[in-house]
């Protein structure tokens, strides 16, 4: 069975909607990061970054979680668009816009807005401006697009969900929703799927750290510790 590493943060989720919607069986492991277990020989053998999610198909071991969305489309068959260069290009441009810009400036923008310690204003608005940007870019798309990929909801659609979950904590701002309607349409649609109601459950499976302690400081941000 698949085993899949997780934690509740926005990369893991995605895949966890993935494994829902496609209906495969996995066993759901979790990785208390702010516990440091990501940090441990055993997951640092999976994943040499240390991060979630991970999985170990067989004996493919897949970690970061656009290439693990990637994998598993490719692998079923299932939520891909067709089989054509127009088609691949699109795919492979938003999967590595998310990746290298959605995640990583969203990511930036929450340390520095509720965990960075002071003098932060440059830097919070640096990654508040760019993550700003990145989802008035897919919010302008969709607004001439159902899904990210035109009329067909794919592994795109899960990977923009996995962080639009999100946009209120990392603008900082409860109505920041208001800016960006279509990214709402969409965040909305997938968020009432079965698959989705069901991908959120797991944080019922078992119970993680919740205090945002010493101990989770050295843990995820270890260049305090350092």
């Amino acid at each position: 069975m698949l085993k899949f590493y997780y934690s509740l943060a926005p990369n893991p989720m995605k895949v966890a909607l993935f494994l829902e919607e496609a209906g495969l069986e996995y066993d759901a492991v979790p990785v208390d990061t702010r516990k440091g277990e990501q940090h441990s020989p055993e997951f640092s053998k999976l994943n040499p970054n240390n991060k979630v999610p991970c999985i170990i198909d067989g004996d493919a071991v897949v970690f970061d979680s656009n290439a693990i969305l990637l994998y598993l489309g490719e692998k079923t068959g299932k939520f891909m668009p067709e089989n054509t260069p127009v088609a691949r290009g699109k795919l492979l441009s938003w999967l590595m816009f998310v990746a290298t810009g959605v995640g990583p400036y969203s990511g930036q923008a929450v340390h520095f807005r509720h965990f960075a310690p002071e003098p932060k204003d440059y830097a919070l608005t640096r990654y508040a401006f760019e993550a700003n940007r990145h989802y008035g870019i897919l919010d302008a798309h969709l607004a001439t697009s159902k899904y990210m990929l035109g009329d067909t909801y794919t592994i795109i659609d899960m990977d923009v969900w996995g962080w639009a979950r999100m946009v209120p904590f990392i603008m900082g701002d409860d109505a920041a929703w208001t800016k960006f309607p279509n990214l709402k349409r969409l965040f909305d649609e997938i968020s009432a799927r079965p698959a989705a109601v069901r991908a959120l459950a797991i944080k019922d499976r078992h119970a993680f750290k919740t205090e945002f302690d010493d101990e989770a400081k050295r843990a995820m941000f270890r260049h305090i510790a350092a």
